[in-house]
């Protein structure tokens, strides 16, 4: 249990970091002034970092120790939010992003995630893993929710008397400090939550057919994902309404609120349901309300279309955590969790780079019409693959 409590708490703890960066380092980059496809560059880069440090996880998790990699990997984010927050040149920025694996995002899906996903499912049994997921996921997104509130740090400074730039550089400080909080939290837990030293365990011929199907369709979604990336979204509510910092910070505090109350209602519906059916019939409308964001006359309509899209979103996040968990043995599920996180954030990586480019190229609302299109077509192709495939718990309860 204490173990457990802990895992939880670092989640919050990085979740409130990652919701700080995704809305501080578009505005950052911005101030610097980077172009909206460079600041794409910086958040593909920083996401390939992410991915770089989740195959690490994948494979030798369980053979350096699960708690140590977790504070090296600690130590190295914060070093790179300290690098960014002191930084200028465009070579050095990209560096920094990298070796942190900043996320601008907005979303806590990194590398710490893929190994915390793997211990979570040991603590409670099978017909409770999924309401331990859905709280799990709340914590995140109650830290992504206040983090995108502290990421109006920069224009309460700004009235405190600070110029923009420090402001910015002092605020992209915190966050730095905020991800170095979560190594003594890391070293309180126990020796139980290692596995055995040695390989990772070797996957079942019927797994590896599921990890195949399902994180092609997971690369999919992510792809799309990555094109309304936070730190772009940042930019485009500032440049298509003339809005600042703080109403920005507002708009994600409310989209993360809405996500993290959206989890335990998945929850809910998921034992009424099945997973795979929340999965798709409250993805479906998020990516059509996602589609009429940009077309919105007002910030003010702007947002209330993305806030309702974001409290549809994510609801497919415990339930496809819970799933993928379900349908692998439990010797499988570190590098069950290590490859679909990792196909997630390589995918994530690519989509930054095309989407910034559009923006410049092309026009600021080019990415929510890609990104929605990508998600319709994952959600249809994930039903038509999976609806004969059911976790233990579901098995026999439906025809």
């Amino acid at each position: 249990m204490r173990d457990r409590r802990l895992l939880y708490t670092t989640a919050f703890v990085r979740a409130l970091a990652t919701g700080m960066a995704g809305v501080l380092v578009g505005l950052y980059l911005a101030r610097l002034a980077f172009s909206p496809a460079a600041i794409g560059v910086v958040v593909g880069t920083g996401l390939a970092g992410a991915a770089a440090a989740a195959l690490l996880a994948t494979v030798a998790a369980d053979r350096l120790g699960r708690r140590r990699l977790l504070v090296d990997l600690a130590l190295l984010g914060a070093a790179g939010g300290a690098a960014l927050a002191v930084a200028s040149s465009p070579l050095v920025v990209g560096l920094a992003a990298f070796a942190g694996m900043v996320n601008g995002m907005g979303r806590d899906r990194g590398a710490a995630l893929v190994v915390e996903q793997a211990m979570l499912p040991a603590t409670v049994p099978d017909a409770a893993r999924t309401r331990a997921f859905a709280w799990y996921n709340v914590l995140q997104d109650a830290g992504h929710a206040l983090g995108a509130l502290l990421a109006g740090l920069p224009a309460v400074l700004g009235r405190l008397g600070a110029e923009p730039l420090p402001a910015l550089r002092w605020s992209v400080g915190l966050y730095a400090l905020l991800v170095l909080a979560t190594v003594p939290l890391y070293r309180g837990l126990s020796a139980a939550v290692d596995a055995p030293g040695g390989p990772p365990a070797r996957v079942s011929p019927a797994t590896r057919r599921v990890l195949w199907r399902i994180s092609s369709l997971f690369a999919l979604d992510s792809l799309g994902g990555g094109f309304i990336a936070t730190a772009l979204l940042a930019v485009f509510f500032q440049q298509r309404f003339g809005v600042g910092a703080a109403a920005i910070s507002l708009l994600f505090f409310g989209a993360r609120v809405a996500n993290a109350v959206s989890h335990l209602v998945a929850a809910w519906l998921a034992r009424r349901i099945g997973l795979l059916n929340t999965m798709v019939l409250t993805h479906v409308p998020s990516s059509l309300l996602l589609v009429t964001v940009p077309f919105a006359p007002t910030f003010g309509v702007a947002a209330a279309l993305f806030l309702v899209r974001e409290g549809l979103v994510e609801m497919d996040v415990p339930t496809r955590q819970s799933y993928v968990m379900a349908v692998v043995g439990p010797e499988e599920r570190v590098v069950a969790s290590g490859v679909t996180h990792l196909v997630r954030l390589g995918a994530w990586a690519v989509g930054p780079f095309l989407a910034g480019a559009a923006m410049q190229g092309l026009s600021l609302g080019t990415p929510f019409l890609v990104g929605a299109g990508m998600k319709l077509l994952y959600d249809v192709l994930l039903y038509l693959a999976f609806r004969g495939a059911r976790p233990p718990e579901e098995r026999g309860n439906r025809p």
